[in-house]
């Protein structure tokens, strides 16, 4: 499968080396350009393409940038994706530390996906964002394995989201459907959820005792 990944931070770089050595076909992009990810692609065989050219051909793209990045991602990203592709957005809204605050978010009420969503115009899956890069490497195990991780997922389109967790379980995790996008701040930085390391029961448990109202350390 040919799968597109917009940045190649810790998450970006992880999912990579992961999705390339399960045999996919990996592209990969960044903010400064190709030349700077050939340590990358020398590593897993991935293909490195200017931003604007990640999603062609591609049936499912990972949207893993800074999330004050997001409005700067190249007009028409997503022309050229494969039929039916599906989007997975990584990224979450830390407003002291990196990104600023953005009035969507904050006067809106809209979660960190759904604002995601409105900056690239295409129905996004929000996964990952909660998720040490590190146990991407780490902690793959076989479905059914009592100590299997859980993921959890949210989205709106019933569709893509199973195409999401089926890669997912690919990789080595289960999941956990975390609702539709509006009930996605289940998962966003503060929660329960946020970073656990749990199983399917655990991670159910987490995101049933979140709150909506976002953190005094997650608002601008």
């Amino acid at each position: 499968m040919r799968i597109g990944i917009i940045g190649a931070g810790n998450i970006g770089g992880n999912l990579t080396r992961r999705l390339c050595a399960l045999g996919h076909e990996v592209v990969v992009a960044n903010s400064r350009g190709p030349e700077t990810l050939k340590a990358l692609t020398e590593e897993t065989g991935a293909t490195a393409v200017p931003a604007a050219e990640a999603a062609r051909g591609a049936v499912v793209i990972v949207v893993t940038v800074p999330l004050r990045a997001v409005p700067d991602l190249p007009d028409g990203l997503f022309e050229g994706a494969a039929d039916g592709f599906a989007v997975i957005d990584t990224c979450n809204y830390y407003p002291r530390q990196r990104d600023g605050r953005i009035p969507g978010i904050e006067d809106e009420g809209l979660t960190e996906s759904r604002w995601t969503e409105r900056q690239v115009g295409h129905p996004v899956i929000k996964a990952f964002n909660g998720t040490y890069a590190q146990d991407l490497l780490d902690r793959p195990l076989p479905s059914g394995d009592p100590n299997r991780m859980a993921l959890p997922v949210a989205g709106d389109d019933a569709v893509a989201k199973e195409k999401v967790r089926a890669l997912i379980d690919e990789l080595g995790f289960d999941t956990v459907d975390s609702g539709g996008l509006d009930d996605s701040w289940r998962q966003q930085p503060g929660t329960p959820a946020y970073g656990l390391r749990a199983g399917i029961g655990e991670l159910t448990r987490a995101l049933a005792a979140a709150s909506p109202e976002r953190q005094e350390a997650f608002r601008g």
